[in-house]
């Protein structure tokens, strides 16, 4: 038992100390799509506008957790006990990489029922689509560029070329690509379940019955 505690924990030091870390930087865009999005009274003042693109900024570090499974590719490649993968290893990773998809959902849920309530309910697929694509290329920045979301304040010049530098390159606009269609896919799929799941603590707990994903939002 003693040995197999050890192995847990040379496990999480080495594959998956980012966890915590990563899933507070996808919570901040989460916590701010709220306060943003979700207030009864809502007024675009200069302020609020510094904090939305503070909300962008950070939004690539929710789905970003989608790339890490790299680090449950590597550990299960390394040798440890099949219980360490299987029991300890394989559910913090799923939990994680689950956590910030929700999170990333979440936020462009609050984001829609702000256009919605605003009037602009005809922008709402046209914001999915260009949040997706700068998702796409902040994770790609993240990922193989190894940027974080305070570098766009901290060295803004290095970060606008070598984003420019990116877009003009054939193999990292696949790359974007693809995790732009990762990220839509994701996004649609995991929409919907939590859609399922409103609807039907709703349905349980609140009594409300026959919802569309419309009435669920605005409620």
């Amino acid at each position: 038992m003693r040995e197999l505690l050890a192995d847990a924990l040379e496990v999480f030091d080495r594959h998956s100390g980012w966890i915590i870390w990563n899933l507070f930087l996808a919570f901040i865009p989460l916590v701010l799509s709220f306060w943003l999005f979700r207030r009864r009274s809502i007024s675009r003042t200069w302020f609020w506008w510094i904090i939305y693109v503070i909300f962008i900024a950070f939004l690539p570090n929710a789905p970003y957790l989608l790339t890490d499974i790299i680090h449950l590719i590597r550990a299960t490649r390394a040798g440890y006990s099949v219980w360490i993968i299987t029991l300890i290893f394989i559910p913090l990773h799923l939990f994680a990489i689950l956590s910030g998809l929700e999170a990333y959902v979440v936020s462009l849920i609050n984001q829609n029922h702000y256009l919605r309530k605003e009037g602009a309910k005809q922008y709402i697929f046209l914001s999915e689509i260009m949040t997706h694509l700068l998702c796409a290329i902040g994770v790609f920045m993240g990922r193989f560029r190894r940027f974080n979301s305070w570098d766009l304040v901290t060295q803004p010049d290095v970060v606008l070329s070598k984003t420019l530098d990116d877009l003009t390159t054939k193999k990292p606009l696949l790359v974007i690509f693809i995790t732009f269609i990762a990220i839509t896919i994701s996004y649609t799929l995991m929409k919907q379940v939590t859609f399922g799941l409103m609807l039907q603590f709703r349905r349980l707990y609140l009594g409300l019955d026959e919802l569309d994903p419309e009435e669920i939002i605005k409620r």
